[in-house]
């Protein structure tokens, strides 16, 4: 069993970098944050859904932690509704859990199995007012877990995302993971039509550890893979690390 000590939290963005990462073609930087969010109106989304493979993670001699997820509201706003996957190496152990949240609660942990290499397909709707399901399917392992919910949030930001999540008043150390892959990202039903512009890169201690590829065509997938090099954040460089998706 998964012990939770923390919860995901709404993104964290640096402000101190974000000219030099518009130059880059990407839109944003975060602490916690890497991945894709776009927004809109005050009501606009009422629907998002994406597939992923989770990830494998290395184990580590310090804990380290990383969550694959959609979600609506949370970027730019302090509330949030999401559904996904953790990663995380705790004593040189590997876990893998499904989960999900609405903020200011803790996440709850889905009690079923998850493991690296699974695909799975995430979809969060609104069915009347205040009332919303959540839906995590394991296709590799062919379960299906539903919750109706109450949220009320602004639905004014929809997101696909790596994280790095907050333990105490901490965002965590990104894990260790390979390049997590999201495809068929729907938001209203329709493709999100995403460009790098909406594009973000997580920035940990002034080091850039995770940055997604450019979207695909459709502009409906996208890569997001961890960084390892040591030096100056890609916030700085004159363009961005190229990914593929």
């Amino acid at each position: 069993m998964v012990h939770r000590l923390k919860r995901s939290q709404p993104c964290y963005t640096d402000k101190t970098n974000q000219g030099r990462t518009r130059s880059t073609g990407f839109g944003w930087t975060s602490s916690n944050w890497s991945g894709y969010a776009i927004r809109g109106k005050k009501g606009a989304f009422r629907r998002i859904s994406a597939e992923w493979i989770v990830p494998f993670v290395k184990p580590t001699s310090k804990p380290t932690y990383s969550s694959a997820w959609i979600g609506i509201d949370g970027f730019k706003n302090s509330s949030l509704i999401q559904t996904g996957t953790g990663h995380e190496s705790v004593n040189g152990t590997v876990h893998y859990y499904a989960w999900w949240e609405i903020l200011p609660a803790a996440e709850t942990v889905i009690q079923l199995p998850v493991s690296p290499g699974d695909r799975i397909r995430a979809t969060i709707m609104k069915v009347s007012s205040g009332k919303w399901c959540i839906i995590l399917c394991n296709l590799s392992k062919q379960w299906t877990f539903r919750t109706l919910q109450r949220y009320n949030g602004p639905q004014s930001s929809a997101e696909w995302i790596m994280e790095a999540p907050q333990i105490g008043n901490t965002v965590a150390p990104l894990a260790h993971l390979t390049p997590t892959r999201f495809s068929c990202c729907r938001v209203n039903g329709k493709s999100p039509k995403l460009t790098a512009g909406n594009g973000g890169i997580m920035i940990q201690n002034k080091i850039t550890v995770a940055v997604p590829s450019c979207p695909n065509a459709r502009g409906d997938a996208f890569t997001v893979k961890r960084i390892y090099r040591k030096g100056r954040s890609q916030a700085y460089l004159k363009s961005p690390i190229s990914v593929r998706s």
